[in-house]
């Protein structure tokens, strides 16, 4: 019977040190989760990014809506000289606004494709400053885990900010290309 209560009393203990160590465990598990997003948008380094971008596409877009501009101006104008224009200078028009408006249609779509690489190269040089950023907010703030793209985030969870923070301190010594690990 002795054997027995010790026994029982040894289990007990084990189980007790068990739950212990489960909820130690649990307590110093630490998970932080990122609205990517967030940081994308209101990041100095993304916002940064965006006046770059405008500024250097600024003079070509205007450049294609004053080009847009002078087509539609040149297709009016032919709409109503047409009654007055003989055939073949109806003709000799129209052939001219086709090559305007062909011409206009090839540059608006290289412009497309040459802001959209730009853009495409500009945020993935923030993503990966945001990377950094949160690889250096879990560091020092020992998280286990840092989630992304959550569908629901406790407040308490949510490290968006911190790592916001982290970007605006890191772009004043950024230098675009330098990382330090």
């Amino acid at each position: 019977m002795k054997k027995m209560y010790s026994w029982s009393g040894a289990l007990l203990l084990a189980a007790g040190m068990l739950a212990a160590g489960a909820a130690q465990a649990q307590e110093t598990f630490r998970f932080g989760v990122v609205n990517p997003d967030r940081v994308m948008r209101e990041a100095p380094a993304a916002k940064a990014a965006q006046t770059r971008l405008e500024q250097e596409f600024l003079k070509r877009e205007k450049d294609l809506k004053d080009q847009e501009a002078a087509l539609k101006a040149a297709s009016d104008k032919l709409e109503r000289d047409a009654p007055t224009l003989s055939e073949s200078q109806r003709t000799q028009r129209q052939r001219q606004l086709v090559d305007q408006d062909r011409d206009f249609q090839r540059k608006r779509r290289e412009f497309q494709e040459d802001l959209n690489l730009r853009r495409s190269e500009e945020l993935q040089k923030v993503y990966e400053s945001a990377q950094r950023a949160i690889k250096q907010v879990a560091e020092a703030e020992k998280y286990d885990v840092i989630l992304q793209d959550a569908v629901y985030v406790n407040p308490k969870h949510d490290i968006t900010e911190k790592v916001i923070k982290a970007l605006n301190a890191g772009a004043g010594n950024a230098t675009g290309g330098t990382a330090g690990k």
